[in-house]
């Protein structure tokens, strides 16, 4: 594929690029917008998220690739990244509480909610009215998501009753809705009983219970449901396909994980790091082991991106983001704690600080912090080695003694 602008492109650009100056000023630092950050003082962070998001979709930018009428302009994937490109230039909040929501919750209902659904929560999710979060992990699941045991039992008028709980859910706390993965027949295997539907994240029979890392933010939390009621309509997908919806949602996770345009921690912050610190032969930045270090940042970081270009374009030709999208989730989380881990070392003494009394106001702290979820989150490191090997390599599955074991059969250990 061609790395440069086309014309198009370098049109597209150019328009970004003048609609950014009229809305927004250059960036002179980092300002990524992390869910954990919004609590204390959050309101001030998530006013700022929410007007950004409503700016960028009056114009159609919130979510270029989507249809008119639905928060974008119709646009492709590569358009979608040069915007992405262009903003993380821009002192505006990245990131925040709409990632998973318009990442991979909308896309989910879009492409199986019906058509009342969309009308009524596409558009207010689009320009930050409402933010939606992904209730899939639950406490005895582990990283085997149709391990899951909240179950939804259909009731005689039509509707559904869910109970059970969630955990490690990002931002729900934040949340106005969230996608569901639920067990509605213990009878069949694992994968076959499970049912996708959406809630009301403010329902009464709702319990959120906010984690506490060791980043010290709470961006996880610990969801208990208890007699939630939901209607046969806020089913996404066929009774016991809910494993093929699910499927869909972690396909986008992995992509949105592993497709970053643009922000976060990388080799320019890296650069800027090694420019202010001195070390015993001189500026670090003329060091030739962190200058060997540096590149070696360099070459990784071109790889990943030309590697998201590739997966764009698939994209541009009316794919679905495959298991390609588990190598670049894997490379970004390793990444995240190899870069953070170097440079935390090369600050020395200071590596051990944390906030504004460290280098950079602690950005490499929070990130070595926070990378080790990132190598859980969306699927662990050796789940999506082992969904390239088979489904990339062509090599053999692992043997699963439980495939065709009923759930209700399937040995707890309890």
């Amino acid at each position: 594929m061609d790395f440069e602008d086309s014309p198009e492109e370098a049109a597209f650009r150019k328009e970004v690029r003048a609609w950014l100056d009229a809305n927004a000023k250059k960036r002179e630092g980092k300002r990524e917008i992390d869910p954990e950050d919004m609590e204390n003082g959050a309101a001030n962070e998530m006013a700022a998220s929410k007007a950004w998001q409503k700016t960028k979709a009056k114009a159609g930018y919130a979510r270029i690739t989507w249809p008119k009428g639905m928060g974008g302009i119709g646009g492709t994937p590569m358009q979608s990244i040069i915007f992405g490109q262009e903003e993380s230039k821009y002192d505006v909040p990245t990131g925040g509480p709409f990632a998973i929501g318009l990442g991979m919750c909308i896309p989910t209902l879009m492409a199986y909610g019906d058509e009342e659904a969309k009308k009524r929560y596409v558009w207010p999710a689009v320009q930050g009215d409402e933010i939606w979060c992904q209730l899939f992990s639950e406490p005895a699941g582990g990283s085997d998501v149709a391990n899951l045991r909240t179950k939804a039992e259909k009731n005689p008028d039509g509707t559904w009753t869910i109970n059970g709980s969630k955990i490690w859910t990002t931002g729900a706390q934040f949340s106005d809705y969230g996608i569901i993965l639920t067990r509605t027949d213990p009878n069949v295997p694992k994968h076959k009983g499970l049912t996708m539907f959406y809630i009301n994240m403010k329902d009464p029979g709702v319990d959120i219970r906010p984690i506490k890392q060791a980043s010290g933010g709470s961006g996880f939390n610990e969801i208990f449901f208890t007699d939630i009621k939901v209607k046969d309509s806020q089913r996404l997908g066929a009774v016991g396909q809910g494993w093929t919806v699910a499927l869909t949602t972690l396909m986008h996770e992995r992509l949105a994980v592993g497709g970053g345009t643009g922000g976060g921690l990388d080799v320019p912050q890296l650069m800027q790091l090694a420019r202010t610190l001195e070390l015993e032969d001189g500026p670090a930045i003329k060091n030739a082991a962190v200058r060997e270090k540096i590149a070696d940042w360099y070459v990784r970081s071109a790889g990943l991106r030309y590697t998201t270009f590739r997966t764009m374009t698939a994209l541009s030709q009316g794919k679905q983001p495959g298991p390609e999208a588990s190598i670049a989730k894997i490379v970004v989380a390793s990444k995240l704690q190899d870069l953070s881990a170097f440079a935390m070392d090369l600050e020395g003494e200071a590596g051990i600080l944390q906030g504004n009394e460290a280098p950079m106001g602690g950005a490499f702290q929070g990130g070595w912090l926070s990378s080790p979820g990132l190598r859980i989150a969306g699927g662990t490191d050796e789940i999506l080695r082992n969904i390239i090997a088979e489904r990339v390599l062509g090599l053999p599955g692992d043997i699963r003694v439980d495939k065709d074991v009923p759930f209700n059969k399937i040995p707890t250990g309890r």
